[in-house]
């Protein structure tokens, strides 16, 4: 069974980037169904080594799928986890043995007894014995046949961290720190992470028949460029896979943005020059040689293999200027035309409107647009309990002051700091809490919006159900979050459109927002509407590289000011944010400006026009992220 997906070169381990990680997890869950219903007409079992996390839930979704609408029967089917946390109960909210039967088993016809998980609960003193039989028990069964893998950003496979053997078996490890921090969000903090887990080792892991590793974003994109072009080594566990005799990666074209094939092809084959790949050959040399780019000169292509360029358009000025030209048709002062029409920016986040784009609606308004913003979802699960606690004794103090006999909001205040108090570490927020968190943000994001001029009759807060668990686990999203979006779509009619394209965030909720945006858009242009132009931003992780950025708005001192002052609006947010993201300890109105000012200084060195700040975007071409 081969891929419908494009073949990358020259790398150690075969990597195929799909259109989408859709594609990608419907790809493996097909090969998987086929494995199981051939190996089953011979009377046979199948063995599978099985993953947690949100790269494989679609996997699990389409297994699901093709058991309950196709009768895929999994009674011959035997299941082993990777790993476990240890010291954590079968029950707790992120243990993977609740994972794997809230995402899997209780939907598909897996003995019980077929199914095995690391338990995080044994003694201490009955660890070793316990991986002994478990490794005994994968043998027994017969060996695995299909494996599925994600990839850490530290490289670890499994909990296999770095500087760990190539030849290990299942065991107890010490958790990283990069691992520990990836994980903070699921347990809420860092401190409530556990900091040992049970893992299969990579020798055991060496032992499945065939692997499946995949690997969604662009956070992953450095990591998978290590692991499958650098050399074998212990400190990217993942690397040893190129051993392997059937491992494969499988990428979207986020994960594999870095490999030497897709950003610089022109290094290992001859190449079909078309306009996006001439000026990203271009940049790239302006990055190599330190010019700008109309400084550029015929040396310059030959010393550093784009002498076909010289062949193809003429000399250095001819592509330099052609580059150029293009760079500066990206700057716009006025990004939704000087026309006044209705502009509409999604927001995934209450802050991501602010933090992103904050500069560019400040554009959008003085140039007489109607401007809306849509939250959503409610952020509340980034609001320290602390902050809630403040907000319910504030309200039944004010009450007292007033003197007002409001016994609900006494209640409240009661509920709300035992719920806190109560709390055992990794649970999520009661009811009432999330209420309170919920409308912290809420007030945030309207504050912040009236620093940008933009109406509050012009805020939607749709609060979209997908997001509604109190946790970092979403639910799928369902027909009602896309419902949601396309009547707001609907009823505003907008001009243009804004969308959140960041797909480095980490907990993945930029990620459908969009695919529900798109989604949206697709029913209102088969319903007969028209399509809206859409551009796309980034949010507070990572900036578009300068070979894509199709619009870059330029912001004054006085505009990063106004911006950063609407960042400040979202006080919860502030001084020490509850989920900032992976290796940035700075705020976020920090990252925000020093984004915008470096994007400016991109721009200026090579050779355009200087501008304090610049805000980019990509226009969104009609498929997937």
């Amino acid at each position: 069974m081969q891929p419908n997906a494009q073949v990358i070169p020259a790398t150690q381990v075969p990597c195929y980037v799909f259109d989408s990680d859709r594609d990608a997890t419907r790809f493996v869950a097909d090969a998987i169904a086929e494995t199981i219903r051939r190996r089953s007409t011979l009377g046979q079992t199948t063995v599978l080594g099985l993953a947690t996390g949100s790269t494989p839930v679609s996997i699990y979704r389409r297994l699901i799928q093709l058991h309950r609408d196709e009768g895929l029967d999994f009674s011959r089917v035997v299941t082993f986890n990777l790993d476990e946390y240890y010291g954590l109960a079968a029950t707790a909210l992120q243990s993977y043995h609740r994972f794997m039967h809230e995402m899997l088993f209780n939907h598909v016809n897996v003995p019980k007894e077929n199914v095995h998980i690391p338990d995080g609960a044994v003694a201490p003193a009955d660890v070793n014995r316990y991986c002994r039989d478990y490794e005994e028990t994968i043998r027994n069964a017969g060996g695995i046949d299909i494996q599925i893998l994600g990839i850490g950003r530290n490289g670890h496979i499994g909990f296999n961290e770095p500087f760990g053997s190539h030849d290990t078996r299942t065991r107890l490890i010490t958790l990283d720190r990069v691992t520990r921090m990836d994980a903070a969000a699921d347990f809420f903090k860092l401190e409530d992470v556990p900091t040992q887990a049970l893992t299969m080792g990579i020798g055991t892991i060496f032992e499945a028949k065939k692997i499946f590793l995949l690997a969604f974003g662009e956070h992953k994109a450095r990591i998978v460029r290590e692991a499958v072009e650098g050399p074998m080594t212990d400190r990217v566990p993942a690397s040893f896979l190129q051993r392997h005799a059937d491992a494969s990666f499988l990428l979207d074209a986020a994960a594999a943005d870095e490999l030497t094939a897709r950003a610089t092809p022109w290094l290992i084959d001859h190449v079909a020059w078309d306009d996006a790949l001439v000026k990203r050959a271009v940049l790239w040399l302006c990055e190599k040689t330190g010019k700008a780019l109309l400084k550029l000169d015929d040396e310059d292509f030959r010393e550093h293999g784009l002498y076909s360029l010289l062949r193809r358009f003429g000399d250095a000025s001819q592509i330099a200027h052609r580059v150029f030209r293009t760079m500066m048709d990206a700057i716009e002062y006025h990004p939704a035309g000087s026309q006044p029409k209705t502009v509409l920016c999604f927001s995934p986040h209450p802050d991501d409107d602010t933090i992103s784009m904050g500069g560019t609606l400040l554009r959008l308004i003085e140039d007489g647009h109607d401007v809306h913003v849509a939250y959503m979802t409610s952020g509340n699960i980034a609001v320290f309990d602390h902050d809630a606690r403040q907000i319910a004794d504030l309200l039944a103090e004010l009450n007292r002051q007033f003197g007002i006999d409001d016994e609900k909001s006494l209640r409240l205040e009661a509920e709300v700091g035992q719920a806190i108090v109560s709390k055992k570490a990794g649970e999520p927020d009661s009811q009432a809490v999330r209420k309170i968190k919920s409308a912290i943000r809420w007030s945030e994001a309207k504050s912040a919006a009236s620093v940008c001029g933009i109406k509050e009759e012009n805020l939607h807060f749709l609060d979209l159900p997908f997001y509604q668990t109190g946790t970092i686990a979403k639910r799928p999203p369902t027909d009602e979050d896309v419902r949601l979006v396309r009547e707001l779509i609907e009823r505003l009619a907008p001009g243009q459109i804004y969308v959140a394209g960041d797909l480095s965030d980490p907990h993945g909720t930029h990620r459908v927002c969009a695919q529900l945006i798109f989604e949206s858009l697709g029913q209102v242009a088969s319903g007969g509407g028209v399509r809206p132009d859409v551009l796309l931003y980034r949010g507070a992780w990572q900036e578009w590289a300068p070979h894509v950025i199709d619009v870059a708005v330029p912001l004054s001192p006085q505009d990063l000011k106004i911006k950063k002052e609407a960042i400040f609006r979202h006080e919860s947010q502030k001084d020490s944010a509850l989920f900032p993201g992976p290796d940035d300890p700075r705020e976020f109105w920090q990252r925000a400006e020093a984004r915008n000012r470096a994007t400016a200084d991109l721009f200026n060195r090579l050779g355009l026009p200087e501008y304090y700040g610049l805000e980019a975007f990509v226009k969104w071409k009609g498929r997937e992220l």
